[in-house]
């Protein structure tokens, strides 16, 4: 069975197999996405994975609405859990990007209406022969990048934006000789 070259370990071959590119249209999932993908800024992914039901447990399932009232207080307790990557900007960022993601659910009735419709609600499938081939950020990923800092969201540069676009399924990036390609190219 071949994979994309990246997935080659035991945390990144499930993700690769069951979730990366597969169209996510869940609000609280995006949200997850969001927050982990900022955090992984600079880090590789696999830390993510290796952290990320701790993360659940710290940020209340991401739940959008809980994290949103979390308290200074709260915040500096979760500078000390060590099942989370440990940086106090990230963490800070999780609160003020809960707070602007329901500002845009309130402004479009839901997170998912608003960031699929940078790709006009369809996903892109793209044609990846090598990695070589994966560009690290798009204009589609610059504009949605522009646009959610301009409300107010933090961590959520182009490459990250790309990173959350690929993970989400909004492009579809498994090289076609991946096995998954196809898959996650119909399930839409």
């Amino acid at each position: 069975m071949e994979r994309c070259t990246w997935a080659s370990n035991e945390l990144n071959i499930p993700y690769h197999d069951s979730e990366w590119g597969v169209p996510v249209h869940d609000d609280r999932l995006l949200f997850e996405f969001l927050i982990l993908e900022g955090a992984q800024a600079g880090l590789s992914w696999d830390t993510v994975l290796r952290k990320r039901e701790a993360y659940r447990a710290a940020f209340d399932d991401f739940d959008p609405a809980k994290v949103a009232r979390f308290s200074d207080a709260k915040l500096e307790k979760l500078l000390l859990n060590d099942g989370i990557i440990r940086n106090r900007l990230k963490i800070a960022s999780a609160r003020a990007n809960a707070r602007a993601f329901l500002a845009v659910q309130k402004e479009y009735g839901s997170f998912d209406a608003y960031i699929w419709g940078f790709v006009g609600g369809e996903q892109i499938v793209n044609q990846r022969n090598g990695m070589g081939d994966v560009p690290a950020k798009t204009e589609i990923s610059d504009a949605v990048s522009k646009d959610l800092k301009k409300r107010g969201f933090n961590f959520v540069g182009s490459t990250i934006m790309y990173a959350f676009m690929q993970a989400t399924g909004m492009v579809n990036d498994h090289l076609v000789s991946c096995f998954r390609y196809k898959e996650v190219g119909i399930t839409n």
